[in-house]
């Protein structure tokens, strides 16, 4: 069976695409998974790990507002990440995530496990809720491969 990371730095390659990544709570995870296949920086041009909402405001971009508004984990904030990263990085696609990997950091309205991904492009840019229910490490893998298998179906539909 061929890897999910493999899959998609292969459909990156056939597209002729350049990919960047802008991770918070993922914490560089997604990153490390597309720089284990070999070739990857043939497609693969970077990634910022912008943990903190300073970094994610002054480093990628993200609106101090739109934080303020609906927190750092939130769709418009994941979507922010990605547009802002596709244009610091210069590629055609970015992911991003943002969520609560655990055991700390839920409210009522926002649960641990809660993340949102984003993916921009040259079209504009979409954004996924996804809840997952295992621990910190668990939730944080769970994330990364929910991002690569998006990152999958885009390029399928794009082809």
């Amino acid at each position: 069976m061929v890897r999910l990371e493999q899959e998609t730095g292969d459909l990156l390659c056939r597209a002729g695409l350049t990919l960047g990544v802008v991770e918070s709570a993922t914490g560089g995870l997604i990153s490390h998974l597309i720089t284990n296949v070999p070739g990857s920086s043939n497609y693969y041009k970077g990634s910022v790990t912008a943990y903190s909402n300073e970094t994610k405001i002054k480093v990628i971009g993200v609106k101090r507002g739109t934080i303020k508004r609906y927190g750092a984990v939130s769709s418009q904030v994941a979507e922010e990440m990605a547009t802002g990263g596709r244009k610091m990085l210069e590629v055609d696609i970015c992911l991003s995530d943002t969520g609560i990997a655990g055991p700390a950091g839920a409210t009522p309205v926002k649960p641990v496990g809660l993340f949102y991904l984003g993916l921009a492009h040259r079209g504009g840019t979409m954004s996924q809720r996804h809840e997952f229910h295992g621990n910190r490490k668990q939730n944080k893998r769970s994330a990364a491969e929910a991002a690569l298998s998006w990152l999958r179906e885009y390029l399928t539909n794009i082809q």
